[in-house]
């Protein structure tokens, strides 16, 4: 870690790697290197943020998926809304 606060500041509490960061050993989470192997292949990134509800960026990101995907292009979906993720609908 590179700053004196690592894994000692309230925003720490409840990280599962926060006695690694608090150690000063900088000690890599193991499943850091898995996902890294799965999103290698990764080469474009489209990010759909807002900081309201309701303002459609799950409808905005399930269009841009299906018309990559009608262009043949591989494709991929992360739906980050742990309360209520409506893509498996839009999908």
């Amino acid at each position: 870690p590179e700053s004196q606060m690592a894994g000692k500041a309230a925003s720490c509490a409840g990280c599962p790697n926060q006695k690694n960061c608090a150690s000063g050993k900088g000690v890599v989470d193991p499943a850091v290197e898995m996902v890294q192997e799965a999103f290698k292949n990764v080469k474009h990134t489209i990010l759909v943020l807002s900081g309201k509800g309701g303002v459609g960026k799950s409808t905005i990101a399930s269009q841009i998926a299906w018309g990559l995907a009608d262009m043949k292009k591989e494709v991929g979906v992360l739906d980050i809304d742990i309360c209520g993720p409506s893509m498996p609908r839009m999908m």
